[in-house]
């Protein structure tokens, strides 16, 4: 099993000065997480999400990490592939040159950039995102392993050479961001690695990876968008861990209730999150959002299935190490190749998310990794 960590650079209380602590807090930790024995950092790409990401640039950020580290690999989690967001030859060879520059260690998730707000700032058309994220694809893959590139589709591109060449041969993984069944079975179908990204709990995951798995059995290659396959399987775990158990969660739970209500706020028509919620009972608050999404789904005579409440699920890994070990040998009974850790919330203080990251590199990634494992 893997263990990395994803980064959005959240904030709950954004100026500029406090926008520049919490990007220098997330490589801070990013360095911190190779010393602790983490596999990979993920970096984020959003635009214009006041609060919930202030990370537009995950490149730059990935690049000035690379040079801060010798071992822990940078993942794109992801880069927003419809046109609008970025040129595909432009997204390849920023690509290529960062494998150069930290010596092969890329790997390049893929996504729509899904709010509405992304797309009008961006120029995006919602209706084609899902066939530009595909063509994309095909033509990242393939001009890092053509000499002479030329492609004919939705771009008219070439003739021409994608430069730098990546390190990593024939080129860096490939993944896509998953939140359901359909874009499950489509990262099976062009065979890369799934990054599921959600609160809602090992339950779900379970579930999502028995679609991941009947997509790959049956399907035929013909949709593959490379010549190699990454079948990789990962999933997000939102983390606090401290010696003291109970207060880890209610950090945790405070954090979460801030990402919940971005998330809503963005994705949805919610209010803006609330910045100060330090005398809330977190934990509560979002046990009854739960409780009010089941009953107008049951209003509506809607099933109500764990993605529906997920955002409001505090059944994570916060507490002690020891309550971290329990979750996370739940997701290896599942199947999950690599746990991501979510610690960086828009609430949670810098000293709660360094311990965190101490606790798993003594604690818990240790639990599950060999010691040649930490040698490699």
């Amino acid at each position: 099993m893997q263990f990395s960590m994803i980064f959005e650079a959240q904030l709950a209380d954004p100026t500029p000065e406090r926008e520049r602590a919490t990007l220098a807090d997330c490589v801070e930790q990013a360095v911190l997480a190779e010393a602790a024995g983490f596999d990979r950092v993920w970096a984020v790409e959003h635009h214009s999400l006041l609060r919930y990401a202030h990370l537009s640039a995950p490149d730059v950020f990935l690049a000035y990490v690379a040079a801060r580290t010798e071992r822990i690999r940078l993942g794109h989690g992801v880069v927003c592939l419809p046109f609008g967001y970025g040129h595909p030859i432009r997204v390849a060879e920023r690509a290529a040159l960062l494998d150069v520059l930290s010596g092969g260690r890329l790997d390049l998730g893929a996504g729509r950039g899904a709010t509405l707000q992304e797309m009008a700032m961006c120029g995006v058309d919602p209706a084609t995102t899902y066939e530009e994220v595909e063509e994309a694809l095909r033509i990242i893959s393939s001009c890092w392993t053509t000499e002479q590139f030329e492609w004919h589709g939705l771009l008219d591109i070439g003739p021409g050479q994608v430069l730098p060449r990546p390190v990593q041969t024939p080129h860096p993984p490939l993944f896509m961001a998953c939140s359901k069944a359909a874009t499950l079975r489509t990262a099976a179908d062009y065979g890369i690695g799934a990054l599921v990204l959600g609160f809602a709990g090992a339950q779900e995951i379970a579930a999502m990876r028995r679609v991941y798995d009947e997509a790959i059995a049956i399907r035929t290659g013909e949709k593959f968008v490379s010549t190699v396959r990454n079948d990789h399987f990962a999933a997000l775990c939102p983390t606090i861990v401290a010696d003291d158990g109970d207060e880890a969660f209610r950090i945790g739970a405070r954090g979460q209730r801030f990402f919940a209500e971005s998330i809503l706020h963005w994705y949805g028509d919610g209010p803006e999150p609330a910045e100060d919620t330090e005398h809330d009972d977190n934990a509560a608050a979002l046990r009854r959002g739960q409780e009010a999404v089941v009953a107008k789904l049951h209003e509506a005579h809607i099933p109500v299935r764990p993605s529906s409440t997920g955002t409001y699920n505090v059944d994570h890994a916060y507490g002690t190490a020891a309550r971290a070990i329990e979750y996370v040998q739940r997701l290896a009974e599942i199947g999950v190749d690599e746990v991501i850790c979510l610690i960086q919330m828009g609430t949670v203080p810098q000293h709660a998310a360094l311990e965190t990251i101490r606790q798993w590199g003594d604690h818990v990634i240790p639990s599950f990794k060999k010691t040649s494992d930490f040698d490699a």
